[in-house]
């Protein structure tokens, strides 16, 4: 009896020590570990930040449009025939009346040369009928014949010329030809386009413009033009017209500008991207657009601000141990200078115009305000940062166009 009471006792206890260091290894020793992780806060997260910076701007409103030549066509003949002489070369300038290509009117010189004895004889017999009519030597009728003769032959002959005028193609104005598409000794039926024309000196752009915008626009207002052919350059035109209504499947209205080209480095055609220039220079606050954080929540920014500005206890210096311990025997001149405690607070913001990298910020933020500008996905608000702008973000490279 004395050894099963025994027995039992030392069971017990095993038990009783088993549950025990199972409670200490499965709850209380994660609540011990999750109390001094928590008693020792987050470790601050470094971030790159920049001062909001007070800019003047013009405003600009932002368009796309499409180059268009003042005039252009494509040259073709108004009626058939064989090619029998080329006088351009592609991408030739050319003045107004300039003859391009001659076609073979070797039958009309022919019809001219008999319109012409025709024209000659009706001529001298209306003469002839106004001598006689003048003695009265013949009848009214007889000249009145002898003039609707000589007016017949009269309007063969111009209608000859017209038709030899029609194949002798030539420039309506001056410009640079396009690719030629036309062979010598080729029969050109009518209609069949054999170079393009485009005056390329002015050159319009047109583009469209919100009809909320229309209002903030108006003829001769400067404009910015930049097209891809030409990365970096900028010409500048003006607005030269508004269209008189608003498309109303877009809602937009049509603008055209116009500028110089006198080096005709614009051809019609090409994509252009547009800015108005409107109003008078402003001042206004801007941030890289890195530093801008868009949801459909609203915009926002995080701005650094110190740990007391915020309404948090900083911690006491330290040089060792845990947060707020200090070791009695440092002196003053060997500590060393505790970084100030920052935290970052979020800013809602709304969002003006963009311009290169940078973006103007018309309510939210301050001038001269720290504003984070890289590592914003690893915060969140009150959260403490740590400043390291020994590695500012710079813009990459511009990609070829292929």
């Amino acid at each position: 009896m004395k050894r099963l009471i025994i027995l039992l006792s030392v069971s017990l206890l095993l038990v009783v020590l088993i549950a025990g260091f199972a409670y200490f290894q499965f709850v209380a020793k994660p609540e011990m570990i999750k109390g001094f992780i928590t008693a020792a806060g987050q470790p601050p997260v470094t971030v790159s930040t920049e001062p909001a910076k007070t800019e003047t701007w013009v405003t600009k409103l932002p368009a796309i449009g499409t180059l268009r030549a003042v005039q252009g066509y494509d040259v073709a003949a108004e009626v058939g025939g064989i090619v029998r002489a080329i006088n351009f070369d592609s991408g030739q300038f050319v003045k107004e009346g300039t003859l391009l290509v001659q076609l073979d009117d070797s039958i009309e010189q022919a019809d001219l040369r008999s319109g012409l004895a025709q024209l000659k004889k009706a001529e001298l017999e209306l003469k002839r009928q106004q001598e006689l009519l003048s003695r009265a030597a013949t009848a009214k009728t007889n000249f009145d014949a002898a003039l609707a003769a000589r007016d017949s032959a009269a309007a063969t002959v111009d209608r000859v010329r017209a038709v030899i005028a029609q194949k002798a193609i030539t420039t309506a104005f001056g410009g640079r030809l396009g690719i030629r598409d036309v062979d010598l000794g080729q029969y050109l039926p009518a209609g069949t386009s054999m170079v393009t024309l485009q005056q390329l000196t002015p050159i319009y752009i047109d583009f469209p413009m919100p009809e909320q915008k229309l209002s903030a626009i108006a003829v001769g207002d400067a404009v910015e033009i930049a097209v891809d052919a030409e990365p970096g350059r900028i010409f500048e035109g003006k607005i030269e017209s508004i269209d008189a209504k608003v498309n109303q499947a877009t809602r937009n209205v049509l603008v055209r500008a116009r500028t110089d080209n006198t080096e005709a480095r614009l051809v019609p055609g090409m994509f252009a991207n547009v800015n108005v220039i409107s109003g008078a220079p402003q001042q206004v606050v801007t941030l890289p657009r890195t530093a801008v954080t868009y949801s459909l929540y609203g915009d926002s920014v995080y701005v650094v601000v110190p740990a007391a500005a915020a309404g948090e206890k900083p911690d006491a210096p330290s040089a060792g141990g845990t947060p707020g311990e200090a070791k009695a025997e440092e002196t003053p001149a060997a500590a060393k200078p505790a970084e100030p405690q920052l935290v970052v607070d979020r800013r809602f913001v709304r969002v003006g115009e963009a311009r290169g990298g940078r973006v103007s910020i018309v309510e939210g933020v301050k001038p001269g305000e720290q504003v984070v500008v890289a590592g914003q996905l690893k915060l969140q608000p009150q959260a403490h940062v740590r400043v390291d702008n020994s590695t500012p973000l710079t813009a990459p490279a511009q990609r070829p166009l292929e």
